[in-house]
């Protein structure tokens, strides 16, 4: 096994570099396969195969022009043509864009489309680190690099990546708790699109960018997540509400004291309410009565019932005195 550092960079800023091992037999597949671009077929074809290379040749030449149109074949400029003759690849790697030949009857050719693929992965139910059931569906963007190593190294490149993808989603989700799912989505983004990318290497396969749709909690759970919310955010109001009175009853006791000090102020203070009242349009006006008037009336009061009582007291005196 030969292990691998690959840099990634996250959507902070951040540069991890996450350690990826790798086969040898997929190295030295990918080498000679790499290398097929560069190697002589000719030189090491049976005799056969070049007697019935040339047999073919003879047709073509012995059915013109009719055969031309069964050779020339045309790829589009996002396509590229791998071709096997006699099951071999054929020397110089895929064809195109533009027109290429072929021979009848000893050549056969793949279509490959370079353009970039997307992927929805379906939801999975995935267990997290924290023991929680989560729903998780992403979008997986791909494209071929190299024609020729999809063709020949995988039976169904982009339905072997679509597997992959889903396994890849399900083991990343597994060792994660539910607070990193949901708060590191860039995060976990990345290490998938890394692992992909380097999976898929050997197919040629490249994986452009993994992103996370959605993640769909259970019901009960979400019930739960709710409440205690609506809990936290009530303590905070009442929180809020509790320094609201405090600085209120603050604020009213250096108004008494002000008042206190001014008596007149407390009159004024009647006419404002009365003037706010009456600004109201309001068919009932309540009229404050002073306090001096109400303290005018007490103290006349507690003289009056003083005196009474000592004028009592003195007719008790005289008749006991008698």
């Amino acid at each position: 096994m030969n292990t691998t550092n690959q840099e990634t960079t996250l959507s902070n800023g951040e540069i991890r570099i996450i350690s990826v091992q790798r086969d040898d037999d997929y190295r030295e597949r990918m080498l000679r396969i790499k290398r097929i671009s560069e190697y002589d077929a000719n030189d090491k074809a049976p005799t056969f195969g070049k007697l019935l290379h040339y047999l073919s040749i003879v047709l073509v030449i012995l059915t013109a022009p009719i055969s031309f149109f069964m050779c020339f074949k045309v790829v589009q400029e996002y396509e590229r043509a791998v071709i096997f003759r006699l099951g071999r690849l054929l020397q110089g790697g895929a064809r195109g864009p533009g027109i290429f030949f072929i021979l009848p009857c000893i050549d056969t050719y793949a279509r490959v489309d370079l353009r970039t693929r997307t992927y929805d992965v379906p939801p999975q139910e995935v267990l997290t680190k924290d023991s929680v059931t989560v729903s998780v569906d992403a979008v997986v963007y791909y494209r071929v690099s190299n024609a020729t190593v999809s063709v020949a190294n995988v039976e169904n490149a982009h339905h072997s990546t679509r597997l992959l993808a889903q396994t890849t989603l399900r083991n990343t989700m597994g060792t994660r708790h539910l607070h990193e799912i949901l708060s590191e989505r860039q995060t976990i983004s990345g290490n998938m699109r890394v692992q992909l990318d380097e999976a898929t290497d050997a197919w040629g396969i490249k994986v452009e960018r993994v992103e996370i749709k959605d993640v769909r909690l259970p019901v009960q759970l979400q019930r739960a997540m709710a409440a205690e919310a609506e809990a936290a955010r009530e303590a905070r109001a009442k929180v809020i509400a509790a320094e609201g009175e405090q600085k209120a009853s603050r604020a009213l006791r250096e108004a008494s004291e002000v008042i206190g000090d001014s008596p007149a102020a407390l009159q004024l203070r009647y006419l404002q309410t009365l003037n706010t009242i009456s600004a109201e349009k309001n068919s009932t006006i309540v009229f404050p009565l002073p306090i001096d008037l109400l303290t005018y009336f007490m103290k006349t009061h507690e003289a009056a019932t003083l005196f009474g009582n000592n004028n009592q007291q003195q007719l008790s005196d005289m008749q006991s005195s008698m």
